[in-house]
C-alpha cells in the first residue's frame, strides 16, 4: 500500500465525534459483504455513500497532502458530469471500487488489531529476530511473508521493532548499522513478496476485479511463484553483498527453540484463515475478496474471546468491550489510511473512464503493441510511477483499464495478473511514499530514499529483469 501510517496513536479514548466516525468505515464493510452474497446493488450504493460520508467527516482531520486527493476527486465527477452523458454509473461503479477498498482494510485492520494483542505473535516475531546471522536473513524473510499476509505493513512495525530491540545493545556502531540494514531489507522483501499472491491483499484484490477473466484460484499458482522467485533472489542477492566488517562480530549462542513450536500460533492462524477463505469461496460461490471480507472480522472477534483476559472480566463481556474499542477507538485513527485508499481507488476508475476517449481521440491504440511488451512494461512502470509518489492503487486502477483485455491481446489472464502484482511488489520495496518503506526508514534511522532505492535498487533491477522473464514464459506456454 503506498500510503504513510497515521500517526495518531492508539492508547485513551477518541473525541466523541471521532468515536462515531468509526462507525462508518464499518457499515461500509458490512454493506460490501451484503453485495458481495446478494448481489442486490443496493448494498453497493449504501457502501459508497457510507464511504463518502467518512471522507466528510475525517478530511477535517487530516493531512493537507491527503486533502488534495480528495480535492483531485471532486474535480474529476464535475468533469465527468459535465462531459460525459453516462457519468453517472461510471461515478457509481468508481464509488464501489473505493468502497470496496475501504471494506477490505477495515476487515483486515480488526485481525491486525487482534495479532497485536497476542503474546503468542509477539513471541513468534522476537523467536526470529534472535536467529544468529547465517540463519538471519532468510527468517525474517520468512517470517516478514507470514506475518504480512495477515499484518500488511504492520508486519514491518511488529518484526522491524523486534530487530530494531535485538540489535540495539549492539556496541559496534559499524555491525550495528550493518545488521539493522539486512535485517529490515529481509522484512521488506518478504512482506512485498505477499503482494504477489496474497488473497488477503489490495494487490490481488483490485487486480482480479479490474482484468477481465481473472480470478484468484486461477492465478494463485503462477503468482505463488513470483513470490518465492522474489524471496529466493533477495536471499541470493543477500548473500553475494554480504558487508565485510573491519572487526569479526562476536559470537552469539545458537538458538535453541523449535521452528514449529515457535512459529505455532502464526502458522495455525494463517492455516485457518486461509482454508476459511477458500471453502467460503467452494461452498458459497462468492468471490475470493467476498470470502475475506466476511472471514476475517469473525476470525478476529474469535481470537479476541480465547485471548487471555483480566481476572474476573466475562469472556463475552471483555470481547465486546474489545470490539467497541475496536471500531470506537481505532478505527477513527486510521482515518488519513481510509481516506487516502478511497480516493485512490475513486480517482483510478473514474479517471480511466475519462482518460479512456481522450487516448482514443489521440489516436493511440494500446492493441497495437505486442502483447510480451505490454505485460513486460506493466513491471516496470508500476514501481516507476511510484517513485513519482503515485499509489499502486491508482495507477493500477488507472493505467491497466486503457488496455486490451487478456482475450484480445491472446494471452492468459495469469500473465497480466502476474505483471501487475509483481510491479506493485517492487514498488512495495522502492517507493518512497509506500507506508512499508517509510516505516523501514524509521526504524532504520534513515531516509526513505535510502530504505527504498538504496537498499534495493540493485534488487528492483534483477528482480524486474527475473519477473519479465517469468511472465514473458507465463504467456507463451499457459
Amino acid at each position: 500500500m503506498n500510503h504513510q501510517p497515521s500517526t495518531a496513536g492508539t492508547t485513551g479514548h477518541a473525541p466523541l465525534p471521532a468515536s462515531l466516525a468509526g462507525l462508518l468505515p464499518v457499515s461500509v464493510m458490512l454493506c460490501m459483504i451484503a453485495l458481495e452474497y446478494t448481489q442486490a446493488h443496493i448494498f453497493g450504493g449504501l457502501a459508497g455513500a457510507f464511504s463518502v460520508l467518512s471522507v466528510m467527516v475525517f478530511a477535517p482531520r487530516i493531512q493537507t497532502s491527503r486533502l488534495a486527493f480528495v480535492a483531485i476527486g471532486a474535480g474529476l465527477t464535475v468533469w465527468a458530469a459535465v462531459t460525459r452523458p453516462d457519468w453517472t454509473e461510471a461515478t457509481l461503479t468508481a464509488l464501489e471500487r473505493g468502497a470496496m477498498i475501504v471494506a477490505l482494510f477495515t476487515a483486515l485492520s480488526a485481525i491486525r488489531n487482534a495479532a497485536m494483542g497476542s503474546a503468542g505473535i509477539l513471541a513468534c516475531g522476537r523467536f526470529l529476530a534472535r536467529q544468529p546471522p547465517g540463519l538471519r536473513y532468510t527468517a525474517l524473510t520468512i517470517g516478514g511473508h507470514l506475518f504480512g499476509l495477515i499484518l500488511l505493513y504492520g508486519s514491518i512495525s511488529l518484526l522491524g521493532s523486534l530487530a530494531a530491540e535485538s540489535t540495539a545493545k549492539e556496541a559496534d556502531a559499524e555491525l550495528r548499522r550493518h545488521r539493522i540494514r539486512r535485517m529490515m531489507v529481509a522484512i521488506q522483501r518478504g512482506f512485498a513478496s505477499t503482494l504477489c499472491w496474497s488473497p488477503l491483499g489490495f494487490s490481488m484484490a483490485i487486480t482480479i476485479t479490474i482484468v477481465p477473466g481473472a480470478s484468484w484460484s486461477s492465478v494463485a499458482i503462477p503468482c505463488v511463484i513470483s513470490a518465492v522467485l522474489m524471496m529466493a533472489t533477495g536471499w541470493a542477492l543477500d548473500a553475494i553483498f554480504k558487508p565485510r566488517l573491519a572487526t569479526p562480530p562476536p559470537p552469539r549462542l545458537p538458538e535453541t527453540g523449535r521452528w514449529l513450536v515457535q512459529l505455532r500460533p502464526l502458522l495455525v492462524l494463517l492455516a485457518v484463515i486461509i482454508s476459511g477463505v477458500l471453502a467460503l469461496h467452494l461452498l458459497t460461490g462468492v468471490e475470493v475478496i467476498g470470502a475475506v471480507m466476511s472471514l476475517v472480522p469473525a476470525a478476529a472477534i474469535l481470537w479476541i474471546a480465547i485471548q487471555p483476559r483480566p481476572r474476573g472480566t466475562g469472556r463475552m463481556s471483555w470481547t465486546a468491550d474489545r470490539v467497541m474499542l475496536f471500531v470506537t477507538r481505532d478505527v477513527p485513527h486510521y482515518r488519513g489510511e481510509i481516506v487516502l485508499l478511497f480516493m485512490a481507488g475513486f480517482i483510478g476508475s473514474l479517471g480511466s473512464f475519462l482518460l479512456l476517449p481522450l487516448v482514443q481521440a489521440q489516436g493511440l491504440d494500446f492493441g497495437a503493441l505486442p502483447p510480451l511488451l505490454i505485460i513486460v512494461s506493466i513491471i516496470w512502470i508500476v514501481p516507476l510511477t511510484g517513485q513519482l509518489g503515485m499509489n499502486p492503487i491508482l495507477a493500477v486502477s488507472l493505467l491497466v483499464p486503457l488496455l486490451p483485455s487478456p482475450e484480445t491481446m491472446g494471452i492468459p489472464p495469469a500473465a497480466l495478473v502476474a505483471a501487475i502484482t509483481g510491479g506493485w511488489a517492487l514498488a512495495g520495496t522502492t517507493s518512497p511514499f509506500t507506508a512499508s518503506v517509510l516505516i523501514a526508514a524509521t526504524l532504520g534511522r534513515v531516509t526513505p530514499r535510502e530504505a527504498g532505492i538504496g537498499w534495493n535498487g540493485v534488487y528492483i533491477l534483477v528482480m524486474g529483469a527475473i519477473l519479465s522473464l517469468w511472465v514473458v514464459a507465463l504467456a507463451m506456454l499457459l
